[in-house]
């Protein structure tokens, strides 16, 4: 899941982008407005944590125009205002989740999660395919009743792989999906990843290359 952080407090959204990388997600930082709009219009992003009051463009603004254009982007909107008309304010504006400052870490994730499944066609909170089994929740992923312990990317691969139900998905697809924009467009990380994985998943293998596509769980 590809999440773009909007957070004029350099330390917040540092602290915040560590956070969710941690927990295998794909994590782009800006600290304004404009630069949350720039974002949005190069690359496709699942869940947009955003705070309200921005320089150069308010929060509010950046919600606005992005629900008015019809984005994908599920928008979880940040304050610091705890009354009910602020928050129905921010809701009428396009968010679709609020979260008042400060908050618990767990409790961020958890709709952040939420709100991801909304994006794509729904999939069931546990994925499951030729013995596999991954909790995204739990962080676990075990195969016919083994634990089988994967780094965040792996992890974070075979999610994707999981959510495409036998489909296959390319490369590019990956590196947008679990890498942020920082990534070498030309690198080889995506296939080093799937090399790993099909290691640690063991015999017989279920990754499959499709040839000049991508890959599939068989």
């Amino acid at each position: 899941m590809r999440v773009l952080v909007v957070e004029d407090e350099e330390l917040l959204a540092g602290a915040i982008a560590e956070g969710l990388r941690q927990e295998a997600f794909a994590v782009d930082v800006v600290h304004d407005g404009e630069a949350a709009l720039e974002r949005l219009a190069i690359n496709d992003y699942d869940v947009m944590v955003l705070d309200r009051d921005l320089p150069k463009l308010h929060g509010d603004e950046v919600c606005r125009r992005t629900a008015s254009e019809g984005a994908e982007v599920r928008i979880l909107m940040l304050t610091v205002s705890t009354t009910v008309a602020e928050r129905v304010a921010g809701l009428r504006l396009g968010a679709d989740d609020y979260l008042v400052k400060p908050f618990a870490f767990a409790e961020l994730v958890a709709r952040i999660r939420t709100l991801g499944r909304r994006v794509r066609p729904p999939a069931p909170l546990v994925l499951e395919r030729a013995g596999i089994r991954l909790d995204p929740h739990l962080r676990e992923t075990s195969r016919d009743g083994r634990f089988v312990p994967l780094s965040r990317k792996e992890f974070a691969v075979l999610e994707e792989l999981l959510r495409a139900q036998g489909g296959p998905v390319s490369a590019e697809q990956m590196l947008e999906r679990v890498w942020d924009e920082n990534i070498d467009p030309f690198t080889t990380i995506v296939r080093v990843t799937i090399r790993g994985l099909r290691r640690k998943l063991g015999e017989p293998g279920v990754v499959e290359t499709v040839t000049g596509v991508g890959y599939r769980i068989r």
